[in-house]
């Protein structure tokens, strides 16, 4: 199996459990703290190597004890560090996660080290970057970053996907058009696509508008109800599982790490979706980010439990 490149963030999440957001100049008390290892793209590689894909990261870390942390993380699972590096003077990435009873949850980030991974940085893996079979990209990174690697991905004849979030408006269409993947959450798809999304069939019409303009295929990840695929292999949407929700922090990035390791395995698109609709279930079941990820064999279990979900909506 050829290697995926993750390019982006890593973060130190820092959990806490409320029974309610306080208001304003208002002090509550929480029930619960927790921290661990996430950012965006370290969630998303992360998953992806647990599911035994073989995984190149490229991030920043501070000069800081979180630093440590976060590359002894990746080091256990297994993720090559080569071209995560230390900024002197400068802050890990932090991510404040405030999390609901209703298992929803409000996140803060701080980007440190984050805001420091330059294109210089991709120039300098070029080489390993030119054997993996996709490269992942989110928006916890600076945005020129991210169109180096598109245009880099691109030129090199690479599969890019990425996970525009946090949602950012305004991003360059040309950059858009270049990509292969596309996977928002639905208030990323509308503030991208200038058009409302307030459920499937609105998000199906702006996902046209997209591919329309070049996007080889959105993938539009929906919660509960599944995801809806909208491309060049035409449309269906794979159901979502019906679970009991804990925690849905990180539920995108596990359906992204997922998505990846399948696809780049086997290149069967619809089946690398339904897996990472599976994926996705099973890490909101669990609390935490990656600490709710399960490696493939406890997947295999949790799928074992329900009925393969059929697509639904199929056009082609």
């Amino acid at each position: 199996m050829k290697k995926i490149a993750v390019i982006g963030s890593n973060m130190v999440d820092l959990i806490t459990y409320v029974e309610r957001m306080p208001g304003q100049g208002e002090t509550l008390e929480a029930p619960r703290f927790a921290m661990g290892c996430g950012g965006k793209g370290a969630n998303q590689a992360a998953a992806a190597a647990l599911l035994g894909a073989p995984v190149l990261m490229l991030s920043k870390v501070g000069d800081d004890l979180f630093a440590d942390n976060t590359l002894a993380n990746f080091k256990r699972l297994g993720i090559d560090t080569e071209y995560v590096t230390r900024v002197p003077g400068t802050c890990s990435g932090v991510a404040p996660i405030f999390v609901q009873p209703d298992s929803h949850n409000s996140i803060l980030i701080v980007k440190g080290a984050n805001a420091c991974l330059a294109p210089a940085d991709i120039d300098a893996a070029r080489t390993p970057l030119r054997e993996c079979a996709l490269i992942v990209l989110q928006l916890e990174i600076e945005l020129a970053t991210v169109y180096y690697a598109i245009d880099f991905a691109h030129s090199h004849g690479i599969p890019v996907l990425l996970n525009p979030a946090p949602a950012v408006a305004g991003l360059s269409r040309a950059h858009l058009a270049k990509l292969d993947f596309l996977v928002p959450n639905e208030t990323e798809l509308a503030l991208i696509s200038g058009q409302p999304v307030t459920g499937v069939e609105s998000a199906r019409i702006a996902a046209r508008g997209l591919v329309a303009e070049g996007v080889g295929h959105v993938i539009v990840t929906l919660g509960a109800q599944g995801a809806l695929y909208v491309g060049r292999e035409g449309e269906f949407q794979v159901p979502g599982l019906g679970v009991a929700a804990v925690d849905t922090t990180g539920a995108g990035d596990a359906f992204i790490g997922c998505f990846a390791r399948h696809w780049s395995d086997s290149g069967d698109l619809r089946a690398a979706i339904t897996e990472a609709v599976a994926y996705s279930a099973c890490s909101v079941t669990g609390l935490g980010t990656q600490s709710s990820y399960p490696d493939a064999s406890r997947f295999a279990r949790f799928k074992h439990t329900f009925a393969t979900p059929v697509a639904l909506g199929e056009q082609q």
